[in-house]
């Protein structure tokens, strides 16, 4: 029997449609579970959509629908994306199917049968827009961006703070994998607490200190709102309210409830029994914590198999921030697919629509490093699709091809083989395997983009074109043609995984029919082996990636109408992640500060500013904003801070600002000031800040805070 591999990517959160945020993590899944199948891996890819919660009642509200409606619709915008883009999901998984339902009705069940949840009442911060309670007093800063509510309510609660050292040791010693490195010691440091300020610390079975009692335990229902799925007996028999069960407990489950968790069928326990546990989660970096926490933590209490890895990426950045609603920076995926679907205007839209797919697929698996922050740009994907794709893996098949159809009448020619590409051959084989297995994708696709280049290289060196004019020479020029059609086959079968549509256009053009079937057959395998039969007659050969112009960059630019900032009223739906914590930064790299906390240097007379010369581009990238404070106070502890809470228009900010020493908390509130609002979150004495205070530095140092003599709109942007 065949091993099998269980993959998923996060079920997607229906507040919004789907950008190419979305696309990444569903293009890196699909591309491993086509590199899987053709290893012969009993292979099931999961994807899907998040569909309850307090966030999805109120959005359907405020667009005069039923949640469920709503949830229907945006949902259906995910599935036809996918559908246009050719992924190869085995199932999509939605929280609202009955059979979901039944199978999170059934986990919570379980874990209260066995002690794990409890009812308790509780007072505290919600962020709406992350479904989670935030510590802090009224009115705290969300990782959204936005002030919490202050909520009172009778719970469930689930006893997290029992798997505290569990999970320590289950993730320190690699049981449960996490990767990358960072987002696995991010896990680590929250899972052992403050140890600097902690009164008492134990260590671990694997030697790590943590401080007792740092976990808490979670609460897992809500009163407050009924869209999500009802509490079931016997814990709702013990209450006389309504709960519906928490919004991650829900859609965390989905996992299970896919492969036949909650179904009592002899068909839902085999495939149960054959698929899990999942060996592979793939998901964003900001809901780690939910994924490697609170996940592994309800199944160790239900007596459940643990996933087997954990793969966290990071964002793709636009305009150098976070896609996001909120930020109208959204990229489409859709404005893409139309725009290289029209370098292909004699081909039906549905292959449209997959050449496009392919070129997407590839930039992201070629420019960006998985489980690191990318960026993204039009301008780039443009640049690489020329080079990689158009000047080097189109024009390497097209001249080859064109060459074995004149000299050849367009047989592949029969001959022996020259030696100088085989090592090149063999590495390109092993490293993009190997780097497919350990989810390293830029790795992979860079060694079939080096395989390319020496290839052309080869026939640099060799010059066909000069041995067909010496009859002589025949039986060098039919090895080697044969030779670079060889390495082309090969290229093309590893490219496979990440461009199929034109992985099997080329396929056939080498007249080897169908690529699909091939990899049905197992003839994808071992490609060391096999290869032309005789007389093997090349298909009917054309352009496979015509050359991109500028034009398309502009096409793509003005596709993408951005919102009007007071109309992206709705942010994310997950927290964003520090980057500034000691997990979140490369080696050496240190934080970035705001105002500085540290004492100002006295000033000297004035002189020319010795800094560099920056671009208008350069100028661009900074966002400045007006905004009005909100809240304006001390921070214990901290002399030279102030906690700001400032109002852009659009959303809420909370900023800290080290001009404590210089204004009067009191005397800044409604006052309009200058931020940088695309600077990267950071956190101080354990707050968040996101943004910065623009000011100048006069006389001793003191900072001026930047203002206007004019009446300016919250929010306007300086140019």
């Amino acid at each position: 029997m065949p091993d099998k591999f269980y993959l998923t990517t996060p079920i997607y959160y229906v507040n919004a449609r789907p950008h190419i945020g979305h696309a990444y993590t569903t293009v890196a899944a699909d591309t491993l579970a086509r590199h899987k199948r053709l290893l012969g891996h009993d292979t099931y890819f999961l994807t899907g959509t998040d569909e309850h919660g307090q966030k999805i009642g109120r959005s359907a509200a405020a667009a005069g629908i039923a949640p469920q409606q709503f949830a229907d619709e945006v949902s259906a915008t995910f599935r036809d994306l996918w559908k246009r883009m050719g992924i190869s999901y085995d199932q999509y998984i939605r929280t609202t199917d009955a059979k979901h339902q039944r199978g999170v009705q059934k986990l919570f069940a379980a874990l209260y049968e066995r002690g794990q949840i409890y009812l308790d009442s509780y007072t505290g911060q919600y962020s709406i827009g992350e479904e989670m309670f935030i510590e802090g007093p009224p009115g705290t800063i969300g990782p959204d961006g936005k002030p919490t509510e202050t909520i009172t309510e009778e719970n469930f609660y689930f006893r997290l703070s029992a798997f505290q050292k569990p999970l320590i040791d289950l993730i320190e010693s690699n049981q449960l994998e996490i990767t990358p490195e960072a987002r696995k010691n991010e896990v680590l440091s929250f899972l052992r607490g403050n140890i600097a300020e902690g009164s008492e610390t134990l260590l671990s079975d694997t030697g790590i200190a943590y401080v007792p009692g740092a976990l808490k335990d979670l609460s897992v229902s809500r009163t407050s709102f009924d869209w999500g799925i009802p509490v079931p007996s016997p814990a709702a028999d013990t209450t006389e309210q309504k709960h519906v069960i928490y919004v991650w407990l829900d859609a965390l489950t989905n996992y299970m409830t896919a492969v036949g968790y909650g179904d009592d069928s002899e068909e839902g326990r085999e495939m149960f029994a054959r698929f899990w546990p999942a060996d592979l989660h793939f998901v964003g970096k900001e809901i780690v914590r939910f994924h490697c926490v609170y996940w592994p933590a309800f199944l160790l209490a239900a007596g459940l198999p643990l996933p087997k890895k954990i793969v966290a990426h990071g964002w793709l950045l636009f305009e150098e921030s976070k896609m996001s609603k909120s930020r109208g920076n959204i990229v489409r995926s859709e404005t893409i697919l139309d725009a290289f679907g029209s370098l292909k205007p004699d081909a039906e839209k549905y292959e449209q629509d997959l050449f496009g797919a392919d070129v997407l697929r590839y930039f992201l698996l070629r420019e960006i490093s998985f489980g690191q922050d990318g960026s993204f740009s039009f301008d780039a994907l443009v640049a690489r699709y020329n080079s990689d794709l158009a000047n080097g893996y189109g024009n390497l098949v097209s001249r080859t091809l064109k060459m074995i159809e004149q000299n050849f009448d367009s047989v592949v020619p029969e001959s022996g083989l020259t030696t100088e590409l085989t090592a090149d051959i063999t590495i390109a084989i092993e490293t993009m395997r190997t780097a497919l297995d350990r989810q390293e994708f830029t790795v992979a696709v860079a060694a079939s983009a080096a395989l390319v280049a020496t290839t052309d290289g080869y026939l640099t060196a060799n010059a066909p074109w000069k041995l067909a004019k010496d009859p002589t020479q025949r039986d060098r020029l039919a090895a080697v043609l044969r030779t670079a059609a060889k390495a082309i086959r090969i290229v093309t079968a590893l490219l496979y995984p990440v461009m199929p549509y034109t992985a099997s256009r080329v396929w056939t053009q080498l007249g080897l029919g169908s690529i699909e079937r091939a990899a049905e057959l197992g003839e994808l395998t071992d490609l060391t082996h096999g290869g032309f039969a005789p007389n093997t007659r090349l298909g009917l050969l054309a352009p496979i990636f015509p050359r991109a112009e500028k034009e398309l960059i502009t096409t793509m630019n003005d596709a993408e109408v951005k919102p009007p900032a007071t109309e992206a009223a709705e942010a994310e739906q997950q927290p964003a992640a520090d980057p500034n914590t000691p997990a979140n930064l490369a080696e050496g790299e240190q934080p970035l500060t705001p105002l500085s906390d540290a004492p100002a240097p006295a000033a000297e007379a004035p002189a020319k500013p010795d800094t560099p010369e920056i671009t208008i581009d350069d100028f661009i990238k900074v966002d400045l904003r007006v905004a009005r404070v909100l809240v304006a106070e001390r921070i214990p502890k901290a002399d030279k801070l102030l906690r700001l809470e400032v109002d852009l228009g659009y959303e809420k900010r909370q900023i800290l600002a080290g001009i404590a020493q210089f204004y009067e908390p009191e005397k800044l509130i409604g006052r309009k000031v200058v931020i940088v609002a695309n600077l990267a979150p950071r956190k101080l004495r354990g707050l968040e800040s996101q943004g910065m205070i623009v000011a100048a530095s006069i006389g001793d140092g003191t900072p001026a805070l930047a203002s206007f003599i004019e009446d300016i709109e919250i929010g306007a942007r300086l140019k």
